[in-house]
């Protein structure tokens, strides 16, 4: 008996200990991510108010700055500059007396308020049931990615009042009590931005019909309001442009993702176009506000005003940049019956909504139709398309569980840091390991170039003055063979092509290859190398960044000669196709043989047979041969990329753990190694 008590009460004290503990993780979880979105509310609004006067809040400068379209006597359309409906005008035009720097400030703040407000709305609708985790970590979560939106941040730079309009119709659907409160504000939504609108039809369809009866006669009254105190405006508005339709920028613009803006710049136009994208308008608008009904009556309902809102989207007329919040919005939508596929989707939407286009798609021709309305695509697919499960499928809280391989011992005891990463053997979601991978190279093709300024030609001085300290070294080491090597094979024409094929060709085909095959046959070794390949990559941004460097090639009186570009003229040099896209003086440490080296290792420590192994380690020494002969990188140069690929494989050791042991199934874990719950037992 004692001993039973005693037992009991030393579990109870450690059950109690540990919920302690799990208690002040989430709360400093929570804290840091409060910290996280106060920091960018602050980068907002630092960068808004730090840009020169004349060049921020541009949209609301011309409304109702001193010379705004706002103070014009005649229409407010006549330079088509005001896009807003003759009732936004009305509300605005107040703001014409204000002081023009109170105003700029209280705008600013203002707006961001709105945004905070629109986070905690969007983190309370969240579909029930919710955990407390979810509860609490969704409002900073929620804030902080719509404070990183596109549309978020064109709205505070330009000044503009697209905010409004989401934030009326997500109170009136979620805060308010009482359907005659939700039809007045979404009513008032509708009166600024009229494809509020098609929320009348997801109300009536679910049985909130005097929200319905509410909102039309808001914006009815509203809209007769405007027309009684600015009535050549209301018929300029309603009757000339037909809505609007017209106004503002030209509507092939780049920055309208509507379906008519992307039809004009396919180079349909005329009475082709409109009946294309009436008839197209009109299909997308049935088929998405019926999904929408059916995920408001699944108890979905965050969702369907998200698809509702995409809805808005792709059939307006004009939907500029600032007006695509709907699109983020619909991250909220569950995909996929497995866990490793549940992020692909919420994954995309955040790319989508907060990088630019170019950085999602290669910049090649055939791609530009997809780069250019990428964001409508996005909304297109919410509205039509993607498959977002039911709340009563049994996938919806318990997906198909991850696989874990058998844990590896390890000589030291916390290693791996982070033991989740480490022991994942299912095979990754293709489509987000691509776009990964994708924007990944973006950045860091983004970052290389911002290493001397954004420029090729920038920090050449410095790159050079390092090049002779490179080169001082070598000498003092008796490595100097740059110059000796590059004339031989340039004497020798087939040996100089092949290395200039090597140089230009391999670099991205071998390691695109392994990956593939790994990913294809060995996913829990693609996870491990992968992270090693991703580690080395970014440690060699922060040498491009710390040292810029200029390659043999391009360091004055040496007399190496680039084999691939040419001879160089120093006083205007010609760094080929690539000048303006890449950084030339990013030569340290050199990740042409960085990423061979790792191919080499991969190839090494997993191929089956011995002749592999072999062929997998003369990858790292032809390209070796290669940078040196065609003068592209110095001896140290290679040197440099191999402690790189060293230190990310040292990296995903310390943080993953060994790589996993090739097991076909996964393994039973013990009550000792716990999972996340996910409801189902892995089979």
């Amino acid at each position: 008996m004692a001993n039973v008590e005693h037992g009991g009460t030393a579990g109870n004290a450690f059950g109690a200990g540990a919920a302690e503990s799990a208690r002040a993780r989430l709360r400093a979880i929570r804290i840091g991510l409060w910290v996280i979105a106060a920091v960018l509310a602050i980068r907002q609004v630092t960068v808004v108010l730090s840009t020169p006067k004349g060049e921020r809040l541009t949209d609301l400068e011309t409304w109702v700055g001193p010379n705004g379209v706002l103070h014009v006597k005649g229409s407010l359309y006549d330079s088509t500059q005001f896009t807003g409906t003759p009732f936004g005008g009305l509300v605005l035009k107040p703001l014409t007396r204000a002081a023009e720097q109170a105003l700029g400030w209280g705008w600013t703040f203002g707006s961001l308020s709105l945004v905070v407000v629109l986070g905690l709305v969007v983190a309370r609708a969240l579909p029930h049931p919710v955990s407390r985790r979810t509860a609490l970590l969704a409002a900073p979560v929620a804030i902080s990615l719509l404070m990183l939106s596109l549309p978020v941040r064109n709205a505070l730079y330009l000044g503009q009042t697209s905010i409004i309009p989401v934030l009326l119709v997500l109170l009136g659907c979620f805060a308010v009590r009482g359907e005659r409160a939700s039809g007045l504000l979404i009513g008032v939504a509708a009166a600024l931005q009229p494809t509020m609108l098609l929320f009348a039809p997801l109300l009536w369809f679910t049985g909130r019909r005097r929200a319905v009866e509410s909102s039309a006669i808001t914006f009815a009254g509203l809209g007769a309001l405007a027309w009684a105190a600015m009535p050549h405006d209301s018929t300029t508005y309603w009757v000339h442009h037909l809505a609007g339709v017209g106004l503002g920028g030209d509507a092939d613009d780049l920055s309208n993702q509507s379906l008519h803006g992307a039809l004009l710049r396919l180079g349909l136009n005329g009475p082709l176009e409109i009946t294309l994208f009436l008839l197209l308008g009109a299909a997308v608008a049935a088929l998405g506000l019926r999904r929408a009904i059916r995920y408001a009556r699944d108890g979905q309902l965050l969702l369907a005003v998200a698809i509702t809102g995409c809805v808005a989207v792709v059939v307006s007329p004009t939907s500029w940049q600032h007006q695509l919040l709907w699109v983020l919005l619909a991250l909220v939508g569950r995909v996929g019956k497995k866990t490793s596929d549940r992020p692909m989707w919420p994954v995309a939407v955040i790319l989508v909504m907060t990088l630019p286009a170019k950085m999602m798609l290669p910049n090649m021709a055939a791609l530009f139709p997809l780069r250019d309305n990428v964001v409508l695509l996005a909304a297109l697919a919410a509205a039509t398309i993607v498959p977002f499960l039911s709340r009563t499928s049994e996938y919806y809280r318990a997906p198909i569980p991850t696989d874990y391989a058998r844990p590896v011992p390890t000589r030291w005891k916390r290693v791996p840091l982070l033991p989740f990463l480490g022991r994942v053997f299912t095979r990754p979601n293709l489509l987000l390991e691509l776009l990964l991978i994708r924007v990944g190279y973006s950045a860091y093709q983004q970052v290389r170039l911002a290493a001397t300024g954004g420029t090729s030609a920038g920090g050449r001085a410095t790159a050079e003055h390092h090049g002779d300290q490179i080169l001082s070294i070598e000498r003092f080491l008796h490595i100097d063979i740059e110059h000796w090597v590059n004339h031989a094979v340039f004497k020798v024409e087939w040996l100089r092509d092949f290395f200039d094929f090597y140089y230009e060709s391999f670099h991205f085909v071998v390691p695109l290859t392994v990956l593939a095959v790994l990913y294809a046959r060995r996913p829990g070794d693609y996870r491990w190398a992968r992270s090693a390949l991703g580690f080395a990559t970014l440690i060699a941004l922060l040498g491009f960044w710390l040292f810029p460097l200029a390659p043999p090639r391009l360091m004055p009186g040496l007399g190496v000669v680039d084999t691939v570009h040419g001879v160089q003229d120093f006083s205007k040099p010609d760094y080929g196709t690539l000048t303006a896209l890449t950084n030339q003086y990013a030569a340290m440490p050199s990740l042409h043989f960085g990423w061979s080296l790792w191919c080499g290792v991969v190839i090494a420590v997993l191929a089956p047979k011995w002749w592999m192994k072999a062929l997998g380690l003369l990858h790292p020494l032809f390209t070796v041969s290669a940078i040196v002969a065609t003068g592209n990188h110095w001896v140290l140069d290679a040197v440099g990329g191999a402690a790189v690929v060293g230190a990310g494989f040292g990296l995903t050791h310390l943080l993953q753990g060994p790589r996993p042991r090739p097991l076909m199934k996964p393994v039973e874990v013990s009550m000792k190694e716990p999972v996340p719950a996910t409801g189902r037992t892995p089979s």
